[in-house]
C-alpha cells in the first residue's frame, strides 16, 4: 500500500525515528494505528456506560424521582467548602 502523507507528518515521521525509539517508518505508523485503535476500543466502552447512565436518568425522571438543581448545588458547594477546609 502506498500512502502520500502531508509534508508535516512525514517530518513528524522523520523526527521519530530520530529519536531512535523506531526504526523506520512503518514502526511509527503501526504504532500510531494500535493506538488509535485503543483510544476507539476506549471510547466506544465510554460511549456505551454513558448511553446506559442516561437511561438510567431518564427512567429516574419518568419515575418522578429528581432533585431540584438549586439543592443540588447547595449540596455540591457545601461538599466543595468542607474539602477546602479539610486541605486548609
Amino acid at each position: 500500500m502506498n500512502i502520500q502523507l502531508q509534508a508535516e507528518y512525514e517530518q513528524f515521521i522523520q523526527t521519530r525515528i530520530a529519536t531512535g525509539r523506531y526504526e523506520n517508518a512503518e514502526d511509527v505508523i503501526v504504532k500510531a494505528l494500535k493506538l488509535l485503535e485503543e483510544w476507539e476500543k476506549g471510547y466506544q466502552e465510554w460511549e456505551e456506560e454513558t448511553k446506559k447512565k442516561i437511561a438510567v436518568g431518564l427512567a429516574s425522571i419518568e419515575r418522578g424521582d429528581v432533585v431540584d438543581g438549586e439543592v443540588v448545588m447547595a449540596r455540591l458547594e457545601e461538599k466543595l467548602r468542607k474539602a477546602r477546609e479539610t486541605q486548609g
